[in-house]
C-alpha cells in the first residue's frame, strides 16, 4: 500500500476577513493551524491569537502558536519597507536559535503525525513571508507537499 503524502498548507490574513480565511481553511481541510506570527496579536478582527482560536474551534480546527518561528522585529521592519533580501537574512539567521530550531523540529512532526496542517502569517504574498521559507525548509527535509492557500478578498 502506497504512503499517502504530507501536506503542509500556507495561508495569509492581509486584506483579508477573517470568515474568509476560516472558510479556506475548512475547505483545504486543515485540521491544525499552527500560527507562526512573532506576537500574535492583530488590528484586523479575529485574528488575535483567542478570537482567531475560537473561530478555528467552531470548525473543528485546533490552533498552536510557535512564537520561536516568528520573524525578529528587525525582519519585520525589513519586510514593511520592502527589503525581502535583508528579511531573508535575519531570519536564515533566527532560524539558527535554540528556540526556532526546537519549534521547527515540533512543526515538522506535527505534520507528520496529524491531518493537514496549515501555517499562517499576515503577508498575503507567500513569497514576501518567513512562513514560505519554513514550508521550503518542511518540503525539503520530509518530503511534504506544500500548497498555499489565498482566501478571497471580500
Amino acid at each position: 500500500m502506497a504512503r499517502r503524502t504530507k501536506r503542509l498548507f500556507t495561508i495569509g490574513y492581509e486584506q483579508t476577513p477573517a470568515k474568509a480565511v476560516l472558510d479556506e481553511l475548512e475547505a483545504a481541510g486543515v485540521k491544525l493551524l499552527v500560527d507562526v506570527r512573532a506576537v500574535a496579536a492583530s488590528r484586523r478582527p479575529g485574528f488575535s491569537k483567542n478570537q482567531l482560536a475560537a473561530g478555528l474551534d467552531e470548525r473543528g480546527i485546533s490552533y498552536l502558536h510557535l512564537k520561536g518561528l516568528g520573524t525578529p522585529k528587525s525582519g519585520r521592519e525589513a519586510a514593511r519597507s520592502g527589503k525581502f533580501g535583508l528579511l531573508h537574512k535575519i531570519y536564515s539567521a533566527h532560524l539558527k536559535t535554540v528556540q526556532a530550531k526546537e519549534e521547527l523540529d515540533e512543526l515538522s512532526a506535527l505534520v507528520k503525525q496529524s491531518g493537514p496542517v496549515c501555517i499562517l502569517c499576515y503577508e498575503r504574498d507567500h513569497t514576501h513571508c518567513h512562513r514560505q521559507w519554513i514550508a521550503e525548509i518542511i518540503e525539503d527535509r520530509d518530503g511534504v507537499k506544500v500548497e498555499n492557500l489565498v482566501a478571497p478578498q471580500v
